[in-house]
């Protein structure tokens, strides 16, 4: 990492809400490693897909007026949530394509920031997640510089998610249906990588408010796997998932007839733990599932 890295930082709701931790442990993480967060405070929510639904020009709209917060900075737009990076990295994609295929819809968005006196959408930035920035921007290596506190021993079983994978068409250094950059970041972290089936599959969240025993059985599959290849720990990118897999744990367990039991951290709190950040700054301490077994195995 040869000079400081910035970026305009979309936090997405649910880490202002039902994950601080998230939040909180992006926060501690960035200030470790010297990189500078510029929060957007005006940028609004992406939509977690569901503006489409009722008109893409809404989502491209919304999103473009975001995109455009962080053009305005001249700087990238970092997210930690692999939803909010799908939803706008799509996006960002589609107005770069109109740029020269479509400029008449481009041309349409720009419109209406117009006249809620918004700074038009240009394409001059990029827009990226806080995984992609961690191996990419700053490097792995000069990541494996920071670590004190290796996890040795400790067994990780990543769970990406759906939109970090599957919605944009060009992933940064990785493959969709068969990454490897959180395995390779436990690497360097000193953990180990635990393959199992539904490390890159839905968590169920989007069908949970309507068939709810479907969504919690996938979740339960999901877990009872990884469990059983060996993991001490879920990580995930995305705190939908994060939510769904942790928050309602107790519930799919109920459902599945068998107490699991299987802390889910965030990314961003895994990466400060081996940088020897205490627990007690990442927010550790609000997850529903106890993550003092993965503490204990690293003697924190």
């Amino acid at each position: 990492m040869a000079k400081t890295l910035q970026y305009a930082y979309f936090p997405g709701c649910v880490a202002q809400g039902a994950c601080r931790e998230l939040y909180q442990s992006t926060a501690a993480l960035s200030e470790a490693l010297g990189i500078e967060l510029i929060e957007l405070k005006q940028a609004v929510c992406c939509g977690s897909g569901t503006f489409k639904e009722s008109s893409q020009l809404l989502e491209d709209t919304v999103n473009a007026r975001n995109i455009a917060l962080a053009e305005a900075l001249q700087l990238p737009l970092l997210t930690h949530c692999s939803t909010c990076q799908g939803v706008i990295g799509h996006v960002d994609e589609r107005l770069k394509q109109a740029q020269h295929q479509e400029p008449s819809y481009l041309a349409e968005v720009n419109h209406y920031l117009e006249q809620e006196k918004c700074t038009p959408y240009q394409g001059t930035t990029r827009v990226t997640h806080l995984l992609w920035a961690l191996i990419e921007d700053y490097g792995l290596a000069a990541l494996a510089e920071k670590v004190t506190k290796r996890l040795t021993g400790l067994n990780c079983a990543a769970f990406y998610g759906c939109y970090l994978l599957r919605a944009q068409d060009h992933l940064p250094e990785d493959n969709p249906l068969n990454p490897q950059s959180l395995e390779n970041l436990f690497q360097i972290l000193g953990a180990n990588p635990i393959y199992y089936a539904g490390r890159t599959q839905c968590c169920g969240w989007p069908i949970s408010s309507y068939a709810t025993p479907q969504s919690f059985q996938l979740a339960g599959r999901h877990l009872i796997d990884a469990m059983a290849a060996g993991a001490d720990c879920l990580v995930t990118p995305c705190p939908l998932c994060h939510l769904q897999l942790d928050s309602r744990q107790p519930e799919i367990s109920q459902v599945l007839g068998q107490n699991l039991q299987l802390p889910v951290l965030h990314l961003p709190q895994l990466v400060a733990l081996a940088l020897g950040i205490e627990p007690e700054a990442l927010g550790l301490d609000r997850h529903i599932v106890s993550v003092a077994p993965v503490l204990a195995k690293l003697g924190c």
